[in-house]
């Protein structure tokens, strides 16, 4: 009997242990080489992979000692990406057939030297970093298509589609997510491009226009993941835009949206909300409304005003829903000792430590000039490639995204690491069993610190502004 009580007591104890999806932990010893890959902007290291041996032993001296315990899970990760906007397709299309399959393969491909980006965002109809204003249905003034009988994919088919085809042959498990800047004018309550609201009536119109687009996007070949409702509903300045209140998106999708879903057999998630952390008031007001949430996977959140460390409380009112970060740009014309700094420190380790399944940076690509992008689009935007003809130059968001999309791979966990002095940081556990740790050297000097697993450690060393990712079995 005591055998058998001092069995269940250890059972109960393990499922009590750590977040939210919980297994057993595989790992049984260490012993191991760490595998480090640095970009430090003060030595000009711009993500190579350390020639120093480093392995595991059961010394660890007194240094700062960062300790990953696999054994503490949190959310699954879906992947570390960029949005594919319709200007991105654009100037990879001008490419030479060589070239653009060549840095396709470097950014998408899993291989080798490759990045491995496994997340894409793009827009539904036009964002601002197209060449143009367009949705799928537009229509002289005065007329309206409530069954959405003029609906066509036409706008993308000569640059988005196909890029997004040979992006799915190097990578054909990368998830893609659809967000609109705007609703079709006529459809709006100022017919036009910037700000207005989506007009009640139109709302079952709206819905069968999402439906429209899942469809013809997969008779293309192309499985559209997750959709969001609006991007940025709150930012009605730009150009496309949208204002939607939390109401009236909590409304449609309980209306319109989830019931059109449902009725056509579709299963792309539904993500709510998409803008800045300063206003969690609105997923939790969509979320509140037990109607419309039963359609929703979780938030989206972009970070151009807030804290990243708002998002936890979404996760904390609602532990059964989702949390993605959708975009963050990189101004023109880029600094990478401060770039790295503040994207690794918010999104990489910020975003995925308080429940994100997901990270994406904006722009992709662009030319020379930061375009296309449409009148009164972002002039700044820079993205992680500039393509200038067949030339490629790899900006700060390429560094950043390469330290987690290479070895993070899609179904990774995130699992238990602590937080020394200017030192943050994030673990994962991948599918094979790796473990990855991603740190950044916030202080203003070179700093030496352990990492701890399974009671042995291994030292190394961060330049200032420096980001390591180590990687063992």
């Amino acid at each position: 009997m005591i055998k058998i009580a001092g069995a269940i007591f250890m059972i109960l104890l393990s499922a009590c242990r750590g977040g939210d999806e919980k297994e057993p932990d595989p790992d049984n010893g260490t012993g191991a080489r760490v595998e480090a890959w640095i970009t430090s902007p003060v030595k000009s290291i711009l993500f190579e992979k350390s020639a120093e041996d480093l392995i595991f032993t059961s010394t660890i001296n007194a240094d700062p000692t960062i300790v990953v315990d696999t054994t503490v899970t949190f959310q699954t990760i879906d992947g570390f990406g960029n949005c594919l906007t319709g200007g991105s397709a654009i100037v990879l299309n001008r490419m030479s057939q060589a070239d653009r399959t060549a840095i396709l393969t470097e950014l998408f491909g899993t291989e080798g030297s490759n990045i491995g980006i496994s997340y894409l965002r793009v827009s539904i109809g036009a964002s601002d970093l197209s060449d143009r204003v367009f949705s799928y249905n537009d229509l002289a003034e005065g007329e309206t298509d409530p069954g959405m009988t003029r609906f066509t994919l036409d706008p993308d088919r000569d640059d988005l589609i196909p890029v997004l085809k040979e992006i799915l042959a190097i990578n054909p498990s990368i998830k893609i997510l659809g967000s609109p800047w705007s609703a079709p004018l006529w459809m709006k309550t100022n017919n036009s491009s910037v700000g207005g609201s989506l007009k009640h009536e139109w709302f079952a119109a709206y819905a069968k226009y999402f439906v429209k687009y899942i469809q013809g996007m997969k008779a293309e070949g192309i499985t559209i993941d997750a959709i969001t409702i609006q991007n940025e509903p709150l930012h009605p300045g730009n150009n496309p835009s949208m204002y939607m209140t939390a109401s009236d998106q909590a409304l449609f999708i309980k209306q319109s949206l989830g019931p059109a879903f449902a009725a056509a057999g579709i299963n792309t998630k539904i993500i709510i909300y998409d803008h800045n952390a300063d206003r969690t008031d609105y997923p939790l007001e969509v979320l509140n409304d037990p109607d419309a949430r039963k359609y929703v996977d979780g938030s989206a959140f972009h970070l151009y005003g807030g804290t990243i460390g708002a998002l936890s409380s979404v996760h904390n009112a609602f532990p059964d829903k989702n949390l993605y970060f959708t975009e963050q740009w990189v101004g023109a014309p880029g600094d990478l000792s401060e770039d790295i700094k503040w994207h690794v420190e918010n999104l990489i380790i910020g975003a995925t430590r308080n429940w994100c399944r997901n990270v994406i940076e904006w722009n992709l690509a662009s030319d020379q000039n930061y375009d296309p992008h449409t009148e009164g689009g972002c002039d700044r935007c820079l993205g992680t490639v500039t393509v200038n003809g067949n030339i490629v130059k790899r900006n700060p968001a390429y560094y950043i995204l390469a330290h987690s999309a290479k070895f993070v791979r899609p179904g990774s966990m995130r699992v238990d690491s602590n937080t020394p002095g200017n030192l943050p940081n994030v673990a994962f556990r991948t599918p094979d069993g790796k473990k990855v740790l991603i740190v950044l050297n916030t202080s203003p000097a070179k700093k030496n610190f352990n990492i701890k697993f399974r009671g042995k450690g291994v030292q190394v060393s961060l330049d200032t502004g420096a980001v390591g990712t180590y990687i063992w079995q």
